[in-house]
């Protein structure tokens, strides 16, 4: 993910075709039709390096902005050390944010926390056998106890860590255990971001290229889980496909659904699409739903 972006970006900068594409409008066209009940109402522009991999609300302290993560989000000290991917991060509804890190190799995954303080922690996760190395994203459970983690590629299953900072269970000194896992009842491919929006309910987005799995490419999806994870135990995942993601540039060729965020002070779901080639640059997109 992160070596296509850098690949897009050295490719404007060198062919010179930045000033040409800025004034390349949208496509006009609408959205394709989807049996489901969410409603796009709008959007916004996403910077390919500051708002190019997630996104996450915060509500606590009260009015707080927005988060993103991109390539240039990622402090020079830690990219030094080689964590040099970031994803879709989470934050806890009193304030602790999370940012999920990974490495081009190794035998481990980082989360980076920040406390609602200011300060910033790293907890260390050693792999488990089978374990896929990259940290696509986290989504922080509404009693802020757990977080689920995916990994890339296609998967029949989510991880459950305790949260971070949070959880009493955790200390930066010690290794971050997987406790648990989200057993789905379909396989889903190359998610991105999902967030909770209820107690036992996840929104995901896909960023599935082929569309075997559900018939459409790019799929928003819903995980219907058996009851809340805990740590404790194992639960079971349903998952079902709403929609295919709005993909819609100035230019042809291959969109990446990014991270997602469902905001329940106002009802609204956010999804990040970036934009195919050079047009990366000018027209990727954070879009708006709710429900319909």
């Amino acid at each position: 993910m992160l070596e296509r972006m850098r690949k897009r970006t050295e490719f404007s900068v060198r062919s010179g075709l930045l000033a040409l594409v800025t004034a390349t409008a949208l496509s006009t066209a609408p959205p394709a039709a989807a049996a489901d009940t969410w409603k796009e109402v709008g959007s916004d522009r996403a910077d390919p390096l500051t708002e190019s991999q997630g996104l996450t609300s915060v509500e606590v302290p009260a009015n707080s902005p927005n988060r993103y993560t991109g390539i240039g989000t990622i402090p020079a000290d830690v990219r030094f050390r080689g964590w040099n991917h970031v994803g879709d991060p989470d934050a806890s509804y009193d304030g602790h944010y999370v940012e999920p890190y990974q490495r081009d190799s190794g035998d481990s995954k980082m989360f980076r926390v920040q406390a609602p303080g200011g300060g910033w922690s790293e907890y260390t996760h050693a792999l488990r056998p089978g374990e896929a190395l990259n940290n696509s994203w986290v989504a922080i459970t509404p009693d802020g106890q757990w977080m689920l983690a995916g990994e890339y590629g296609t998967m029949s299953r989510l991880l459950v860590f305790p949260t971070p900072g949070v959880n009493p269970d955790t200390s930066p000194s010690t290794d971050l255990p997987w406790v648990a896992t989200v057993d789905l009842d379909h396989p889903v491919r190359d998610v991105q971001g999902c967030d909770f929006s209820g107690p036992t309910t996840l929104l995901c987005s896909s960023d599935d290229p082929e569309g075997s799995l559900f018939g459409i490419t790019r799929p928003l999806l819903q995980i219907d889980l058996s009851g809340p994870p805990n740590g404790a135990a194992d639960v079971a995942g349903h998952v079902t496909a709403l929609r295919q993601l709005p993909l819609r540039s100035g230019c042809s060729g291959t969109f990446e659904t990014q991270g997602v965020d469902y905001d329940r002070r106002t009802g609204t779901l956010r999804v990040i699409v970036m934009s195919p080639g050079f047009c990366v640059l000018t027209d990727s997109v954070t879009y708006r739903f709710t429900r319909g």
